[in-house]
């Protein structure tokens, strides 16, 4: 599933692929946004972690999860 946060006063937003499900996504930056965090923390599909800092978040955009795709169609 893909996740894209925009960080305020910068063009370009973080995006990267989550194993996570959407609803967990949406409990950690819920959670991050209303506690005491500094920091939102998540995971992406390959073991890294991505924080950003509670402050500079403009939004969070979580997808769907992706079905398995198959042959080179663009649709």
């Amino acid at each position: 599933m893909e996740v894209r946060i925009g960080v305020r006063e910068v063009a370009r937003e973080v995006t990267f692929e989550s194993a996570q499900s959407p609803e967990e996504v949406q409990a950690l930056v819920t959670a991050a946004l209303e506690g005491n965090d500094q920091t939102l923390t998540l995971a992406d599909e390959k073991g890294r972690t991505v924080v950003v800092p509670v402050q500079a978040i403009g939004y969070v955009e979580i997808g769907a999860p992706e079905k398995g795709r198959v042959g080179f169609g663009t649709r």
